[in-house]
Formats: structure tokens, C-alpha cells, sequence
């Protein structure tokens, strides 16, 4: 009976039942993994980081320098504090916690496992749930806008402003495309909760392809491939990680909105960065990579994988191959031009996004069709979108204009041009002189030779 339940998943009924010093600990946990997991975080980036730039990394502040981060933490506390004249003191104080405070705050709707005993009480492994969890998770990261905003124009300066405008821009744009993306797995799912959407992955997927019923896997980043790298692309920017990393922009804006921060509350904003990161990729993993629950190779093997504390094993997993991934990301790409990036969200994901949403919530109106029907459904509109792409007319590029030609296009009465050759005639009126060149009359020694 024990074994049943804990292999059980959470509902929303489960939620709210606990004691407090029950929920308190799922707090201080949810809080401490995130503080941990930033830390750790650091650490893994420059090792990783420094091995792929063939240099050892930081390995003299502990065993394998783990506790280089925490040296960096306390040589920054004790940095001098630096306040502009012209900032508005209370809001630049508190800009800084806002980012942090909105980052890890989407940790306690993130399910970390199932059902588990804990002293005595049957429990989720979640701090809590409710029916419209994820988007609680998208406020959270809307909310950490405002830490950016707002600590650019406390500042009283002119690039803290500035980057300040541009990181808002940034954030927002690919906030719309992340959203969008995650339409897709309501649809799929039926729900809002997260425990919900962990669940659904779990029980997997049959595919109705010309009467067969053919398995599929459960996981939401396989069954929705684009909707999983248009998220993930978008949490890459909605982090500012590189190749994304265009609020600090060094090179441009003398790195952004924290210009004129510096000591703790500098380091305030380095972390919620990293923090931001390993959040999205604990949402990332909750979404699309199935959660708490084991990979299929491990669960065809171990029946009791998903059950127990073991569950908390396969979600850490998950998380830090995804923060390599972003780490991997910063280690091969360089940084894209603004332009480009604002582009590559309004006007690559965002139409992609909006046409597989239409394409999926097609799939799905006809599910309940006889497999007649859907063939007629699906392979009409193929048929027809195949034959547009190949008779669609290609754009030939006009012939650019010869030198001559547009020299015979220039209006009448236009200024006089150059010689198109670079090589302005001699007067008629100066007289040429050449000079000759002497042969030099040099001594011939021993050991000479005529070159």
C-alpha cells in the first residue's frame, strides 16, 4: 500500500493540507537549491568553460575550487559601496532584490518529486500548486523586468538608461514568444498545474497514423519539438545569456544598467542572472522534459525509479545538463548584433510559433475523425502547401548597374564626377619631365656578382 502511494502523483487536493513547519521546510529547501544550485552554478560555467578553452578554470580556493564562488562573494561584500549623486537612493537599494526575489519566487510551484513521507506526513515534493501554476511562473519572470528597469533609471545616468530601455525591449519581446510557446502544452496536457503537466507526460502517447495505434513517447519535448526550442531559445534570451547577453554589452553600453553598482548589490544582480538560469531550466524540465520522472531506459529496467526520494535524483539531472547547455551556448557563439536578435523574435519565432499553434490545434480538432477522414484532413493542406513551396516563383536579384550605366543615368545639371579610374589626366599646360634613371657606378669587389 506504502509503495503504491508513494509512487502516486501529486493532485491539487494534495495541496494545502500541510502543517506549517511542513510547508516551512519546503520553503527553506526550494530557497536553499536555488542559492546552491547558483553557486554551483558559477563554479561549473568558468570549469566548463575554462576546459573548453583549453585553461584549467579556477582550482586553487578548495577542493577543485568550489569555493572559488564564495571567496568572489566575500571579496565583493567588502568593497566599497558606491552611491551616484544623482540616484534615487530607495529604489536603487531594493532594484537589485527584485530580480533576485522574482527569480527564485518561481520555485515553489516547480515539482522537485512525488508523493513522499516526510516525519510521518504523505506529501508533495512541491511547495505548492495551483491550477493556473505556470502562469504564476510567467509573471514571476515578467515581474523580474522591473529589477532591470528600475535600476537603470535609479542610476541618474545616461547608460544605465539606456541599458536599462534596451534589456526591457529585449525581455519583453521574447517573453511573448516563451508564452506562446507554452500554449502548446495546455493544449496537450489539459492544465495549467504543473503537477498536472508532469503527470500527463508520464502516462505517454498513441499515435492514430492510418488505424495503427503506434506508442510515442510522453515527453512534451519530442511530442512538441518546435514549441521546446522556441522555449528554450526564448529563455536563453529572456536570462540575457549569451549569445543573448546584449543588456550588459560591454562593448556598447559599459555593461548596461549595473554601471554604476557595485559591492553587494552588484553581486545582487550577477546572481540572478545564474539564479534565472537554473529556474528556467528547472521550468524547462517540468514542461517538456517530463520532470521529476525517470528517462525510459531507466524505467523499462527499475519499476520503483519514480518512486520514493529517488525522483529528486533524475530532475537534478535534467537541470544541470540544461545549464550546460546554456554554459555551452555562451562557451561557441558569439554575441548577436541587437538588431538581429529583435528580428530573430518578432520576425522568426513569434510567425513560427503562431503556425504551429494553428497546425496543432487542427491535429487536435480531429482527433475524434475515422483514420478516412483525418487523411483526407492532413494530406489536402499538405499537398497543397507542398505544391507552393515548389512552384512558388523564386526572387531573382536584379543585375546591379555597371559604373557606366549609372554615370548615363545621372541627371542633367548633376555635380561633375572623377575620373571613374582613379587616375586624374595631366594638364595640357605642365610640362612633362621624366627623369632617367643613371646606372650607379660602383666598384665591383671579389666576392660580387651580377644579380
Amino acid at each position: 500500500m506504502n509503495a503504491v502511494y508513494l509512487a502516486q502523483d501529486p493532485t491539487l487536493a494534495d495541496f494545502g493540507r500541510d502543517p506549517w513547519w511542513l510547508v516551512l521546510i519546503k520553503i527553506v529547501f526550494a530557497f536553499a537549491f536555488g542559492l546552491v544550485a547558483t553557486l554551483l552554478g558559477v563554479w561549473f560555467e568558468r570549469r566548463v568553460v575554462g576546459r573548453m578553452a583549453v585553461r584549467p578554470g579556477p582550482n586553487q580556493a578548495g577542493p577543485f575550487g568550489l569555493l572559488q564562488t564564495l571567496a568572489d562573494g566575500l571579496k565583493m561584500a567588502f568593497k566599497e559601496d558606491i552611491l551616484p549623486k544623482a540616484a534615487d537612493k530607495v529604489v536603487f537599494f531594493f532594484a537589485p532584490t527584485i530580480s533576485v526575489i522574482c527569480a527564485v519566487t518561481s520555485l515553489s510551484v516547480v515539482p522537485f518529486g512525488p508523493m513522499v513521507s516526510i516525519f510521518g506526513h504523505w506529501t508533495p515534493l512541491q511547495v505548492t500548486d495551483v491550477p493556473v501554476a505556470v502562469l504564476v511562473l510567467l509573471a514571476c519572470s515578467s515581474m523580474g523586468i522591473y529589477g532591470i528597469v528600475l535600476g537603470g533609471w535609479a542610476s541618474g545616468s545616461t547608460y544605465p538608461l539606456l541599458g536599462g530601455l534596451r534589456s526591457s525591449a529585449q525581455m519583453i519581446s521574447y517573453e511573448v514568444a516563451m508564452g506562446l510557446s507554452i500554449v502548446a502544452v495546455f493544449m496537450t496536457a489539459g492544465t495549467m498545474s504543473t503537477s498536472g503537466i508532469v503527470a500527463a507526460q508520464g502516462e505517454g502517447t498513441r499515435l492514430s497514423i492510418a488505424g495503427l495505434e503506434i506508442p510515442a513517447p510522453g515527453w512534451y519535448a519530442i511530442l512538441l519539438l518546435p514549441s521546446f526550442i522556441i522555449f528554450f531559445i526564448s529563455t536563453v534570451g529572456e536570462t540575457n545569456r549569451a549569445p543573448f547577453d546584449l543588456p550588459e554589452a560591454e562593448s556598447e553600453l559599459v555593461a548596461g544598467y549595473m554601471t554604476e553598482y557595485s559591492s553587494l548589490k552588484f553581486a545582487l544582480y550577477m546572481l540572478s542572472e545564474y539564479v534565472a538560469m537554473v529556474t528556467m531550466s528547472a521550468v524547462t524540465t517540468t514542461l517538456f522534459l517530463g520532470g521529476w520522472r525517470a528517462p525510459a531506459p531507466i524505467t523499462t529496467i527499475w519499476a520503483g525509479a519514480n518512486s520514493g526520494w529517488w525522483p529528486m535524483l533524475w530532475f537534478f539531472a535534467k537541470v544541470v545538463m540544461l545549464v550546460f547547455v546554456f554554459v555551452w551556448l555562451r562557451g561557441t557563439l558569439p554575441r548577436l548584433r541587437y538588431d538581429q536578435f529583435m528580428r530573430f523574435g518578432w520576425k522568426v519565432l513569434l510567425p513560427i510559433n503562431l503556425v504551429w499553434i494553428l497546425v496543432l490545434a487542427g491535429l487536435r480538432s480531429i482527433e475524434d475523425w475515422d483514420s478516412r477522414s483525418k487523411l483526407i484532413a492532413v494530406g489536402i493542406p499538405a499537398g497543397i502547401l507542398l505544391l507552393a513551396t515548389l512552384l512558388w516563383p523564386s526572387r531573382k536579384p536584379q543585375p546591379k548597374p555597371t559604373v557606366q550605366e549609372q554615370v548615363n543615368d545621372r541627371p542633367h545639371g548633376s555635380f561633375p564626377l572623377p575620373p571613374m579610374d582613379l587616375q586624374v589626366p595631366p594638364s595640357p599646360r605642365t610640362r612633362r619631365v621624366v627623369a632617367e634613371r643613371e646606372p650607379a657606378n660602383i666598384a665591383a669587389g671579389p666576392d660580387s656578382r651580377e644579380v
